[in-house]
């Protein structure tokens, strides 16, 4: 498919014909779904911890008699229905992360790379660069190309440091590298913003 190009001050600059293979393929909700919950899932810390009974400070002593009190027979004081006692079953430090194939991976990307390009919300400039690293002048720069605050700008292998710095203030606007293009930031974003560079290099990566 043919997408207009234009730059960052909302001027035309030809077009380019991005890959059916990479941009053209169905909406597939199930792989999306998959790949979101594989990345939720691996950036989880898994730090939450309980004590057991193993580590709870306290004697190991029986607490009472086994027989002749009326009462149940505990043996440690540290047990969990005790108070300042043990928790049973609770959380331990541990790796959320589980596996999706590779290939599973590269379907879901491209999936989302084509909803974006079929939904109308694909955007593609000439490049991603400002001179001056100026908040405000980006600003301006975005609003006359018609580009709102919840957008995901993805350049070349390298983004124009000029144009990182500027937009990293902004609330809603997410820059990355082509390396870095992933299918959760891109659903979370409206808009998706692709340089020239970086379609070339996804098509690259993904063809």
């Amino acid at each position: 498919m043919d997408v207009k190009v234009i730059t960052l001050d909302n001027e035309d600059a030809g077009t380019i014909a991005l890959a059916d293979e990479v941009f053209g393929l169905p909406a597939r909700v199930d792989i999306l779904h998959r790949m979101v919950r594989y990345q939720l899932a691996k950036r989880r810390a898994g730090t939450h911890k309980v004590k057991t009974i193993s580590e709870i400070a306290g004697s190991t002593a029986k607490i009472y008699r086994q027989k002749g009190t009326g009462r149940a027979r505990h043996g440690a004081k540290r047990a969990n229905i005790f108070r300042g006692g043990a928790t049973v079953h609770g959380p331990v430090v541990r790796s959320h992360a589980h596996d999706l194939p590779k290939k599973v991976r590269r379907l879901a990307l491209k999936t989302a790379l084509s909803v974006k390009a079929q939904g109308g919300k694909l955007v593609v400039v000439d490049e991603l660069k400002a001179d001056d690293a100026k908040t405000k002048a980006l600003v301006a720069r975005l609003e006359k190309a018609g580009l709102g605050s919840s957008t995901l700008f993805i350049g070349g292998t390298e983004v124009d440091q000029g144009f990182r710095l500027a937009a990293r203030n902004l609330i809603g606007i997410d820059v990355l590298p082509s390396q870095g293009a992933n299918v959760y930031d891109i659903l979370r974003r409206d808009t998706l913003v692709l340089s020239r560079a970086a379609v070339e290099s996804l098509e690259a990566r993904l063809k």
